[in-house]
């Protein structure tokens, strides 16, 4: 099965894309936020184009694991998402763009959405 992975903030989105036959990930871009409909009419077009079944969304809770007002406005993204008529999957997403940093990436958001994608896989595998 392959996955989209969104790092979803107010202004960009990082995504990356992975499957878990191989448990390969590599980051893609990061979409400049402009309105949802614009949004969600890019994100179809690259899951059409990287012919992924499902959406990983990273949910960014608290440090504590609650539910902040970030992780509220990402929840009614992905709700709005499912109208891409694809799988939805909502995953923690905390410590992903420190991570992307220690890494180096050159794209801290698709960086993000990498390791958010990385750690999903990993712990399906499990």
């Amino acid at each position: 099965m392959r996955y989209l992975a969104l790092d979803v903030g107010d202004r960009r989105i990082g995504l990356a894309v992975g499957d878990d036959a191989f448990g390969l990930v590599r980051p893609l871009h990061t979409l400049v936020r402009r309105n949802l409909a614009a949004d969600l009419a890019a994100l179809g077009a690259v899951a059409r184009a990287e012919e992924v079944s499902t959406l990983v969304i990273g949910l960014p809770l608290t440090l504590r694991g609650e539910v902040g007002p970030q992780a509220e406005r990402v929840r009614r993204f992905a709700d709005a998402a499912r109208r891409l008529e694809l799988p939805v999957e909502l995953y923690d997403e905390r410590h992903t763009t420190s991570e992307a940093k220690l890494r180096g990436a050159a794209d801290v958001d698709a960086g993000a959405a990498t390791v958010l994608l990385e750690d999903f896989l990993a712990q399906r595998a499990r």
